[in-house]
């Protein structure tokens, strides 16, 4: 990527705005979507980046997603409500389960938002990270379209299904943690195909069940949980409160956002606690500043230079993406080229 042009992070959330405006989404609704995309970038997640930015736009072309998202609370019982999101923008959606979880919490102590019929959203962290700037430890939970089998089985029937759990840390960076529980991320492979790379033995078996390198043989093949059984079991969980409990799709009911003819089905899960309903906020961020001190006074390992807590690097790469601008595999420039030819709207890429 090295003669790839550096690329003005608000200037690109400017471009993917109007694709999804012009698309007939609200100029809200495709700004924040803009925004969870470039801010995945801004991170150095570039699998959950403007890579996705077609994807999304695919999606509301073929009907599966609606550009005007039109909530109702089925449920609404004080620190406890349930959205039905009736095929809405997924981040609409989280962002107000968000904001509604944090509300509840606020009054309650802790709030709980379940979401069914949703869309993919994005990163789990935007939304954990947006909780727990305001005060609270958030906890947010999605289940995705078939991508492993059960542990010991050859059909994949399960999801990544992410989840992220993130608190303030005072005069730290907001400690996050966001994970899929398979080895990898699906996305992780979907860039290392648009990046013309193997991946590494480990993430993936073919549809035959051999162990592939081949990013497409994996994407047609089966994903691998993390941690063998004990990823399987982490991965049932999450499908169990995103899909079971909110009343919305699981197992194979869900269908990814790849399949961009598809209905999503897929549920969320956000779970926010007050600090200050358990301890002063002031004491929570010292305590925190005290934790983050002692995992960095670790001694290092043999060849490793620092060691960092969760959500450290992801700070550390948007600040400097943000003075320096970000680099996109060139595939990435090429469909962004195409959106821009498709939307009528070449004069706003920014590169």
């Amino acid at each position: 990527m090295a003669d790839t042009p550096r690329i003005d992070p608000d200037r690109l959330t400017a471009f993917a705005t109007a694709v999804y405006t012009r698309q007939g989404m609200p100029q809200p609704d495709a700004h924040l979507v803009a925004d969870t995309l470039v801010q995945a970038d801004l991170w150095g997640h570039q699998s959950h980046g403007v890579l996705r930015l077609g994807w999304y736009l695919d999606r509301l072309r073929n009907g599966v997603m609606k550009p005007e998202t039109k909530p109702d609370f089925v449920v609404d019982g004080g620190a406890i409500a349930v959205i039905d999101g009736h095929d809405g923008v997924g981040h609409v959606l989280t962002m107000l389960a968000t904001r509604e979880a944090v509300k509840r919490a606020k009054v309650h102590g802790i709030g709980c938002v379940g979401v069914r019929y949703s869309n993919h959203f994005g990163t789990c962290m935007y939304y954990t990270l947006t909780g727990a700037r305001e005060g609270c430890v958030t906890f947010l939970t999605s289940n995705g379209g078939p991508a492993m089998a059960p542990w010991g089985g050859r059909r994949k029937i399960i999801g990544t299904n992410p989840w992220s759990v993130a608190a303030p840390a005072g005069r730290h960076a907001p400690f996050v943690v966001d994970m899929a529980n398979t080895g990898v991320a699906r996305g992780k492979i979907y860039l290392a195909r648009q990046r013309r790379q193997q991946i590494p033995l480990g993430w993936a078996i073919d549809a035959d069940g051999a162990p592939t390198t081949d990013p497409q043989k994996a994407i047609d093949g089966i994903i691998l949980p993390m941690a063998e059984h004990k990823g399987y079991a982490i991965a049932a969980m999450v499908d169990m409160m995103s899909g079971v409990l909110t009343g919305s799709g699981f197992l194979s009911a869900v269908h990814s956002p790849y399949k961009t003819a598809e209905k999503s089905n897929c549920g969320h899960l956000m779970i926010a606690i007050n600090i200050e309903a358990m301890q002063p906020l002031e004491q929570f961020n010292s305590r925190m500043e005290q934790y983050v001190s002692e995992i960095k006074a670790v001694p290092t390992a043999q060849g490793v230079d620092e060691v960092f807590y969760p959500g450290e690097i992801e700070a550390r790469n948007n600040a400097k993406h943000r003075k320096e601008g970000l680099l996109l595999p060139e595939d990435t420039l090429t469909d962004l080229r195409r959106i821009a030819k498709e939307t009528g709207l070449e004069a706003e890429l920014p590169f």
